[in-house]
């Protein structure tokens, strides 16, 4: 007959936490928690980072990165040249990424160049290398991230990129047309980087 009490004393214990607990959890209960975890990060999942499409640094070469997309199994990851700009404070402002062509194009190399919004478009972006005459290169478009040109460099301008120290790259802000932006370009790395992504 004890035995039989002892199952039942549990239940009754249980049922009455239970009670117990469901009279507690009122609104007014639930919200001191809520104020608790509401500035708690649940977490997110990381990305698989050999995935198809994920990006990786794969080396840098002095002042320029080679930065790679994973490519399916058996494929050569795509990589560019990258170089960050920055203005003569130290702010981001530009960047660059080259790539080489295959071989017989005009253009031995592309280029993708993203500037700020509310860049002056009509002026374009002028290029030079160690002080030579620039060339100009227009916008193709504009999205969130600012405004990109795409261009193609000759194989005489990639031999000038390699021999040169400094390249400038100049742009003109639309709330200010009477003033110009000049950026400067480091070649500092740029053969090692660009032979080896080829």
């Amino acid at each position: 007959m004890l035995n039989l009490l002892k199952p039942l004393a549990l239940g009754v214990v249980l049922i009455a936490s239970t009670s117990a607990f469901a009279q507690e959890a009122t609104p007014e209960a639930e919200a001191p928690a809520t104020e608790q975890t509401s500035d708690l990060h649940m977490g997110t999942e990381v990305a698989d980072p050999n995935a198809v499409g994920t990006p990786y640094l794969r080396d840098t070469y002095g002042d320029w990165a080679s930065r790679c997309l994973r490519a399916e199994e058996g494929t050569a990851d795509p990589c560019q040249l990258y170089q960050l700009l920055n203005d003569a404070d130290g702010n981001s402002v530009a960047e660059i990424s080259m790539f080489p062509l295959p071989a017989g194009n005009r253009a031995a190399a592309g280029a993708t160049i993203v500037v700020p919004l509310e860049t002056l478009l009509t002026q374009e972006l002028r290029i030079s290398i160690d002080g030579a005459a620039p060339r100009r290169y227009p916008f193709t478009f504009c999205n969130r991230a600012g405004c990109v040109a795409r261009v193609g460099f000759t194989a005489d301008e990639i031999s000038a990129f390699k021999r040169g120290n400094v390249a400038t790259l100049r742009m003109v802000p639309a709330a200010a047309p009477e003033d110009e932006v000049i950026l400067n370009i480091s070649l500092t790395g740029f053969t090692a980087g660009y032979d080896a992504s080829n």
